[in-house]
């Protein structure tokens, strides 16, 4: 397994909706070191019956992705992160288009604030954010023959909110968020990837409501 080049050890984000060509783009830049999006799951809390169970089981398996991320960062000297670990933006972003209740994003929020209190996740080093015409990603999505993106549509109506959230993440915590998929990963160093539960704070509520 490769070691990154670079200066440090460092845990990188990259974001983006389903069939934006976030694995295209881990797999060409670095393989070795992807931490994959979260496979099919069983026996998950039904959010409708037991939202509270549902929240914090999405929240453990999230500090799972990070606590993955962090191995690899320690064996390799870079994680590419498929999707961010810190993951609480999907619900949020269900939120935004009615697609979950005000109550299940309030419920996802404390299950998450108690792992970033714990010091169980933390926020990346970087994060690149790709934005894609809706037509691009449906026709990218017919031509992968590898997944099936059976939400896809879903995920086109996603987009405005996942950008607003990496935009208000980008003022909270400056000088990590770039749009775009660089050609190549640039130098970078490692962050405070623990800087609190105020700056968590910060970052909820600065989101648009």
């Amino acid at each position: 397994m490769g070691c990154y080049q670079g200066v440090g050890k460092v845990i990188v984000v990259i974001e983006g909706i389903s069939a934006s060509g976030k694995s295209t783009w881990c797999n060409a830049h670095g393989a070795d070191h992807t931490i994959p999006e979260t496979g099919p799951v069983q026996n998950v809390p039904c959010e409708q019956s037991d939202p509270q169970g549902a929240a914090a089981y999405w929240a453990g398996r999230n500090v799972l992705r990070w606590q993955t991320a962090l191995a690899m960062e320690q064996r390799t000297g870079l994680a590419l992160c498929d999707t961010d670990p810190l993951k609480l933006h999907y619900t949020w972003c269900l939120w935004q288009i009615g697609e979950v209740t005000e109550q299940q994003w309030q419920l996802s929020v404390q299950a998450v604030r108690a792992t970033i209190e714990g010091r169980k996740i933390g926020f990346a080093d970087a994060y690149f954010v790709k934005t894609i015409d809706p037509d691009l990603a449906r026709a990218q999505a017919r031509v992968d023959m590898t997944r099936r993106r059976q939400k896809l549509d879903l995920h086109v109506r996603l987009q405005p909110a996942l950008l607003k959230w990496y935009e208000v993440l980008d003022k909270v915590l400056p000088d990590r968020v770039q749009f775009g998929f660089p050609d190549e990963l640039p130098t970078m160093h490692e962050l405070n990837r623990y800087p609190g539960l105020a700056v968590f704070d910060d970052l909820i509520a600065a989101l648009p409501a």
